[in-house]
């Protein structure tokens, strides 16, 4: 007798179910045409701004760059001005304090120069005294000898005052130590003597 054929499951074995459905594909997933185009909108840069904005932009970070760098060297130009300066002044300053203490020395060999010797001894002197004075002109030295001119209390030393007969007030009439300058830098003040006027007394204070 023909029919279906017989079932050979075990009696005792659960029948299986059949497979669940998978979910469905959202139209946002991975793989839907909407992620696609999201994916390509993120990829896409950012519009550039106005050309011409930009360039106006980059012409005043050039002008400030430009500014800051004028400044910039203006204070170096100044920072270098002053230190030469410092400099010099520095150097100056070395030079006449050691002329001032060769000051004396010259006074002696001015002394000796006046004083009686041998003509051996004095030609000697007198080289030296050259020598040394000539040096010291060449660096700026200027020596002060004001007799027979007006008295000037920014460079002389007024020791004495007397009336001299047809000598004006006010002239000096004798000079008892040269004063000197250096580079127009007053060394020393000259010490003088002053006329005065008929009647004044020798023994009037000393001017400064």
């Amino acid at each position: 007798m023909s029919g279906s054929p017989p079932d050979e499951r075990d009696p005792g074995q659960p029948e299986s179910e059949p497979p669940a459905p998978g979910p469905e594909p959202s139209p946002d997933g991975p793989g839907s045409p909407a992620a696609g185009e999201e994916r390509g909108l993120e990829a896409v840069p950012a519009a550039p701004a106005d050309p011409g904005e930009r360039i106006a932009a980059l012409e005043r970070e050039v002008g400030e760059l430009k500014d800051r760098l004028l400044r910039r060297r203006a204070e170096f130009e100044n920072y270098r001005r002053r230190a030469e300066r410092e400099g010099a002044r520095a150097a100056e300053d070395g030079a006449a304090e050691l002329i001032r203490e060769l000051l004396p020395a010259i006074d002696d060999l001015e002394r000796a120069l006046l004083a009686p010797g041998g003509d051996a001894v004095r030609e000697g002197v007198e080289l030296i005294y050259k020598n040394l004075t000539g040096t010291l002109k060449g660096r700026g030295l200027e020596a002060l000898d004001p007799r027979g001119s007006g008295f000037d209390p920014e460079l002389h030393e007024a020791v004495a005052h007397e009336p001299a007969p047809g000598v004006d007030p006010g002239t000096v009439v004798e000079v008892f130590q040269k004063g000197y300058l250096f580079k127009e830098r007053l060394l020393r003040p000259a010490l003088v003597k002053v006329a005065a006027e008929s009647g004044a007394s020798e023994d009037a204070e000393p001017v400064h």
